[in-house]
């Protein structure tokens, strides 16, 4: 396939660099009125209109007249809770009448609410519901998600999530990574025995979950009421020996020590982030774990901003992504998300792209393959529509302006002129 006269094509990186930190976040190159090549559903080249290569050469080439749109690279969502059983908006009211998410919890609500329907449900269920919603981040200019456990909270509920991740990833062509999230909460027949749980975890859960090698990351939710720092490091440690990578939920609710808990145990990513100071800072500078910000939980739960802009000026790397699930972040669309992290953090559109493409593909483990037009990567494309520029993109918050969505350079969704 070729694509030919594009407005904008959009963070086209002859090399790509792993991630993108402090000013280099302000920096997204472009090549106007330009032209995209892809062979077998890989990007094979690029370059401008005014060196449009001929077609003498291509055989059974399919040339794609974009028209004036922008193309670029689908959104990589690195952090979402797609597998679950129903939805939530009575805890939605709840804290419209003026309880807190701590409130909610304490009485039954929240995770705990969650893995009760989880537990109720048949595998069968949530793949369908779990399918349905993949399909429409993909319509919405998603090409890879990251999906966590983590609403089981016994052996038996966690494996049925997983497995129904394994299901999704032999089924689809997105892009999937499984994360183990055993670690969300404490379930109510541990509540007085904590240590117990974490016993259960390390010495009956990872395993099984490695022996049928169902996680690629090992997550685990380190907040007051929750897991403490020292009790994070255990278990990542132990996820570690059956191979998983470590992730934190780190500082949502509070400075937590979760952040420095993922910088002591090397996590890729340490992600919420609504609670950092210098301190916290200071121990992400220099360390190889991303800071991924997660505008849609921020903003639903009413909780104070986290200060990207200060992470970002002090040489932070900075990741985006939308922590769909049913109690604190209800929506997977990451042009809004990228809407609410230039309006209410103060990231420039391009930081925002950045972040939500190069950034986001290092906390998924796929800079090799993802992120960017560059060649050898996958064609995981937005073509949009007529509009002025990418800023357009998140300026038009809620809107979706895509014209179409390509995976693995095959057109999923939406149409586009030939």
């Amino acid at each position: 396939m070729l694509i030919k006269n594009i407005r904008q094509l959009v963070q086209v990186r002859d090399v790509a660099p792993e991630r993108l930190s402090g000013p280099e976040m302000k920096i997204l190159p472009v090549i106007e009125n330009a032209w995209l090549a892809i062979e077998d559903g890989i990007i094979a080249d690029y370059g401008s209109m005014n060196d449009w290569p001929g077609i003498s050469d291509w055989r059974d080439l399919e040339v794609v007249d974009a028209d004036g749109r922008i193309v670029l690279p689908a959104w990589i969502d690195s952090h979402t809770h797609l597998v679950y059983a129903g939805s939530r908006e009575g805890e939605f009211v709840d804290r419209i009448n003026g309880l807190s998410y701590e409130d909610i919890a304490a009485r039954g609500g929240g995770i705990l609410n969650s893995s009760k329907r989880l537990a109720e449900t048949g595998e069968e269920e949530l793949y369908e519901s779990a399918m349905q919603r993949l399909m429409q981040l993909q319509n919405m200019g998603t090409g890879a998600v990251e999906i966590k456990s983590g609403y089981g909270l016994t052996l038996e509920t966690e494996l049925k999530i997983l497995r129904v991740i394994r299901r999704l990833k032999s089924t689809t062509d997105l892009t999937i990574k499984s994360t183990f999230l055993g670690a969300h909460a404490f379930p109510l027949a541990y509540k007085e025995n904590k240590q117990g749980y974490i016993d259960h975890l390390i010495n009956e859960m990872l395993p099984a979950v490695a022996a049928e090698k169902l996680a690629d990351y090992c997550d685990v939710f380190c907040e007051r009421n929750y897991f403490s720092e020292e009790q994070t490091i255990t278990i990542l440690e132990a996820a570690k020996k059956h191979g998983m990578i470590p992730k934190v939920h780190a500082n949502q609710l509070s400075r937590s020590g979760g952040v420095q808990a993922g910088v002591k145990v090397g996590a890729v990513s340490v992600d919420h982030l609504e609670y950092v100071d210098q301190e916290e800072i200071a121990a992400l500078r220099g360390s190889k774990t991303m800071a991924t910000l997660l505008p849609g939980a921020q903003w639903f739960l009413s909780l104070p901003h986290p200060p990207a802009r200060r992470m970002i000026d002090s040489g932070l790397a900075v990741a985006i992504a939308s922590d769909y699930n049913p109690g604190s972040s209800p929506s997977g669309n990451m042009a809004l998300m990228l809407s609410m992290a230039c309006v209410q953090y103060n990231m420039t559109p391009e930081e925002a792209i950045n972040a939500a493409t190069i950034n986001a593909a290092y906390a998924m483990g796929i800079s090799s393959e993802s992120g960017s037009i560059s060649p050898g990567k996958i064609a995981n494309l937005i073509i949009t529509e007529k509009i002025p520029g990418y800023a357009f993109i998140p300026y038009a918050f809620g809107m979706n302006v895509n014209a179409a969505v390509m995976i693995k350079g095959k057109i999923v969704s939406g149409t586009i002129g030939k």
